[in-house]
């Protein structure tokens, strides 16, 4: 089974580096809430590519299958999606993958680490790194497009 486990925080824009990675452009919507299903097409260097993730219940640990699909197909099913979907610019900082939302969640930055066990130890927090926003649903991302997790 596929596991990820995963801590996410609030970003302090005003203590990022000045100068960021050019990152990558992330278009996803949601098929289903229980269990998340979730069609993303990742834009990066002129190229597409598509997927798709099934993950379980949960917030920090949770079963996570996800599966290469062409980007075509990646597009038609976004259609199905409707509304409820986000948009995206992805940026590798050290081990965080910081996400910049665009359109209605514009002005929003969450960081989010993967770790390698249930156990594992966060790293030491760079100063970018605001409020543990984990646990807090309204930050998933299947809520923030507009589904709501029972």
């Amino acid at each position: 089974m596929g596991l990820e486990i995963e801590h996410k925080f609030l970003v302090r824009r005003e203590h990022l580096p000045k100068r960021l990675p050019a990152g990558k452009e992330i278009y996803q919507g949601f098929l289903c809430a229980l269990p998340v299903v979730r069609v993303r097409l990742i834009r990066e260097h002129g190229k597409q590519s598509g997927f798709l993730t099934i993950k379980g219940k949960g917030l920090r640990v949770r079963a996570e299958y996800e599966y290469p699909i062409p980007a075509k197909d990646a597009v038609e099913l976004l259609k199905l999606c409707g509304t409820r979907t986000i948009r995206k610019i992805r940026r590798d900082l050290g081990p965080f993958e910081v996400d910049e939302f665009l359109g209605r969640h514009k002005g929003l930055w969450l960081a989010e680490i993967e770790l390698a066990s249930s156990t594992a130890k966060l790293p030491p927090l760079p100063e970018w790194i605001g409020k543990d926003v984990t646990s807090d649903k309204q930050y998933a991302n299947v809520n923030l497009a507009g589904y709501r997790r029972m």
